[in-house]
């Protein structure tokens, strides 16, 4: 039987070594949705309940693989539906290919029904591809240049595909002028700066008494060359909220998390220090890093475009991580002199002491961040962890003690709400013998949780190891937003905008044939954690916690003393239960 542009599409993306595609159907993709179906060995279709889910899901593939993610949306409001989740993936530059309809060309400036100018909706998420097919012989080099261009630039790309095309007879490009006769296949270069540069950056580590550094998701993969180079400077090494799996926190000279919900000891050591050294970061807040002046810096990073816009520092290597400190390793000395790293391990000592003092302060019903650290030295290993934005992003960033062989993300660029669930129902296809725990808070669970519980409930059988675990925080309250409105800006809580409604979310999971666990006890704690690791299927964890333990920042300055004072002042209604929480967490 003759192939069509569809079943060329799904053979192509195949030969790429595309494994599976997200997303959800509509008429606008119908050619392509029986290509799959006319061979469904060759690409798995996941089928979600909204496409912006596809496209989370699409980045977190690329996250925790390497590989390309593939999303599949329908013209107009499928394709529209995407863009969250695809600028999820262009700002932690990850690897995704979105593939759309279109309406018949035909159709195309006479104001059809579903007719977006689909070009233009896409130029800037998918800017450095997004292109339109017009005729069945462009499909091989639009596929291959989509496939390879989101591999070497890290970034999202565009295909977009008329209704008609895609049941057009597949074309081999003719051998004549004007035609492209493109192939499969993309290796990343090895790349390592010349070696004045590594020399260069080299003397400055080398002459620094306090090096502090920084790590990102650029050094997911160079754990063993980021710890060889803090033993051999003395050094210190705090992590943005993408690298937080990129060296475990068993190690005592690891300070944590960097910034507003970061650590005290990374606060200190960037505050003290006198060189740094940033790896695979583009973390954005400067008020978090040393003084302009106050530290010579080296920073390494895989692309150009990041590089020196943080801080002006003084060496910038443009190379892999990985490759990179394996070439600056032999031109480092070792420092006799540990006062400074010992000093940093004392303080990360204390600070495990304090979160811990912290955690077990009571609140009501429950504080959560104990539900956080109750789970940390459970966590199984290899597992998998994601994270939603909001305040479940503090507790993560700080109370969860990372072990080698781990995995975690969250949206870390965009902070978008949302991806906690559907990044874990990616880990589970990516690797369906771990273990996949979502940490997420009620406002992202009713956005859009619920709604992929029914995906899980969906595929959970597929999976080698069923165990995936959703925790929510159930406090009734947007509550990253609320403090911020305290903290930040000085006003009281809008209850309007801030309270939830509350939702029975445990008994929804069970009504799909999950589990379900509701729990309102510190003390059920432990025990509800045994239960969720150790189901025979996923399980929804549902913790009600008290929305009043503030999230207190590492470092507390003047204006948000005063904008926090303002806020009780002008009749925050939970003021007296603000006040009482923020005196335990200080005292503790």
């Amino acid at each position: 039987m003759k192939k069509n542009v569809s079943d060329f599409l799904v053979e192509r993306l195949s030969g790429w070594g595309v494994k599976r595609i997200f997303g959800y159907p509509g008429d606008g993709i119908n050619g392509i949705m029986g290509a799959l179906n006319r061979d469904p060995y060759k690409l798995e279709f996941i089928q979600v309940r909204h496409e912006e889910m596809a496209a989370f899901m699409a980045c977190a593939h690329a996250k925790f693989t390497g590989e390309v993610g593939v999303c599949l949306a329908t013209s107009g409001p499928g394709a529209i539906h995407l863009l969250n989740g695809l600028y999820d993936a262009k700002l932690d530059h990850q690897p995704v290919v979105a593939i759309v309809g279109q309406q018949k060309r035909a159709a195309l400036g006479g104001n059809y029904q579903q007719e977006v100018d689909l070009v233009s909706l896409f130029k800037d998420v998918a800017h450095e591809y997004v292109q339109m097919a017009s005729t069945p012989a462009q499909m091989r080099h639009l596929i291959d240049r989509a496939m390879r261009i989101a591999q070497a630039e890290r970034t999202v790309c565009c295909i977009i595909i008329p209704n008609d095309i895609q049941e057009m007879d597949a074309q081999t490009p003719p051998h004549e002028h004007g035609t492209i006769h493109s192939g499969i296949g993309y290796q990343a270069p090895r790349t390592v700066p010349h070696a004045e540069d590594l020399q260069h950056a080299a003397d400055v580590l080398n002459a620094g008494d306090k090096v502090a550094m920084l790590v990102g998701a650029g050094a997911l993969q160079a754990t063993a060359e980021i710890l060889e180079v803090a033993e051999l400077l003395g050094a210190g090494i705090a992590k943005a909220l993408l690298g937080k799996a990129a060296v475990p926190d068993d190690i005592p000279y690891v300070t944590g998390s960097i910034g507003l919900l970061g650590t005290k000891p990374s606060y200190n050591m960037m505050m003290d220090c006198d060189t740094l050294l940033m790896v695979g970061s583009s973390f954005p807040y400067s008020e978090f890093l040393p003084e302009e002046g106050q530290a010579r810096g080296v920073q390494i990073d895989i692309n150009g475009r990041m590089i020196g816009i943080r801080y002006p520092m003084e060496v910038n290597l443009i190379g892999d991580s990985v490759q990179t400190l394996r070439s600056l390793i032999p031109l480092l000395q070792k420092k006799e002199d540990r006062s400074w790293q010992e000093r940093i391990e004392k303080q990360v000592t204390h600070w495990w002491e304090t979160l811990e003092a912290r955690a077990m302060q009571s609140a009501d019903p429950i504080n959560p961040q104990r539900v956080f650290w109750e789970l940390s030295p459970r966590l199984p290993d290899n597992c998998i962890l994601t994270c939603d934005s909001g305040s479940s992003a503090n507790w993560y960033a700080r109370d969860l003690k990372m072990r080698s062989g781990m995995m975690a993300s969250l949206s870390g660029g965009l902070a978008t709400m949302g991806p906690g669930v559907p990044y874990a129902i990616a880990a589970k296809f990516a690797h369906p013998g771990r273990v996949v725990i979502a940490l997420v808070g009620d406002g992202a669970m009713q956005m859009n949780g619920i709604n992929e519980l029914i995906t899980i409930g969906k595929y959970w059988q597929r999976w080698s190891d069923p165990r995936l675990v959703i925790m929510v925080l159930n406090n009734r309250d947007l509550n990253q937003v609320t403090w911020e409105q305290r903290a930040m800006e000085g006003d009281p809580k809008f209850e309007a905008s801030q309270d939830l409604p509350d939702f029975p979310y445990a008994r929804c999971a069970q009504l799909i044939g999950l589990r379900g666990l509701c729990i309102d006890r510190p003390e059920q704690l432990a025990d509800a954690w045994e239960q969720a690791l150790g189901a025979d299927r996923p399980m929804v964890l549902e913790a009600y916690t008290d929305p009043n333990v503030p999230p207190l920042p590492p470092h507390i300055s003047f204006d948000q003393v005063r904008a926090y004072s303002s806020a009780i002042l002008q009749g925050d209604p939970d003021s007296a239960a603000i006040i009482k929480a923020s005196f335990k967490q200080l005292f503790a």
